[in-house]
């Protein structure tokens, strides 16, 4: 049966914890707050819990949840081939808006949908989630709403569309809190040559520059040798601050993390 705790009371949160902690084991899903909006999570093992968590959402395999994780060394056991520019800025912006997608370690037995043996990995900055996190480990999650519809922003609006497909619901006020920005993370694919911005969320392009000039923003593509050679100006494809809008109004507020598609210059597996 369906159990919603009000995370602002000491008490309840803790009976709101441990009772989401042994839904997860159970395989079920968990509704909990997030940096921005409200999302439902299972464990990222378990086929089943993921696959119970994207028939809750009515959405298929094709958008595979994002993976949270409680700590920054809980990386390496889930992504291989880390490059330095990724793990520095992972250390620099952990927790917080960051998404980053890398190669899946290919021994992990995981399925988590269609990821083309990537995973893309977040450290939430909400202390519910990383309470949770920490006495549950790595978890799938998604925006916690029906998909086509608005995302929750509160425990409430989850109810309202996810209903007894939830097992446990911790509720912990409006998301996002007073004085923050309703922005999905920035998605950084990982896994090609350069680094690649494939959507742009609540981190900017020139905090990331400050990490890894190298990184390419949304839209951006690289330069041929002869074009970096060239006096004349090459413009891009698609200017990055039209993709950038178009994306943004596409996007759900926290993100439902699809793997970029495999760069040209490296297949992925």
């Amino acid at each position: 049966m369906t159990s919603t705790y009000d995370c602002t009371d000491r008490e309840r949160r803790a009976e709101g914890l441990a009772h989401a902690q042994r839904a997860i084991a159970a395989k079920q899903c968990v509704v909990m707050p997030t940096d921005t909006v409200y999302g439902i999570a299972a464990d990222a093992f378990s086929a089943q819990a993921v696959a119970t968590l994207l028939a809750a959402k009515g959405r298929g395999r094709s958008m595979p949840p994002p993976v949270l994780i409680p700590r920054l060394q809980t990386m390496d056991g889930l992504a291989a081939d880390v490059p330095d520019a990724g793990r520095r800025l992972a250390e620099r912006f952990w927790p917080g808006p960051l998404t980053l997608i890398f190669h899946a370690q290919p021994s992990l037995t995981w399925d988590l949908g269609d990821t083309y043996g990537t995973v893309a990995l977040r450290i939430p900055a909400d202390e519910i989630a990383q309470s949770l996190l920490t006495i549950t480990g790595p978890l799938a999650v998604s925006s916690a709403n029906r998909t086509g519809q608005p995302a929750a922003l509160s425990a409430g609006n989850a109810l309202d569309q996810l209903a007894e497909s939830v097992e446990v619901y911790l509720d912990d006020g409006v998301r996002p809190a007073e004085g923050v920005e309703s922005l999905p993370s920035t998605i950084v694919d990982c896994t090609g040559e350069r680094l690649r911005v494939v959507r742009q969320g609540g981190l900017s392009l020139e905090a990331l520059r400050e990490v890894d000039p190298e990184i390419l923003g949304f839209g951006e593509v690289a330069e041929a040798p002869e074009q970096a050679a060239s006096a004349e100006p090459v413009e891009p494809e698609v200017e990055p601050a039209e993709a950038t809008e178009r994306e943004t109004e596409s996007a759900e507020a926290e993100p439902e993390a699809k793997p970029a598609e495999a760069p040209a210059e490296k297949p992925r597996d």
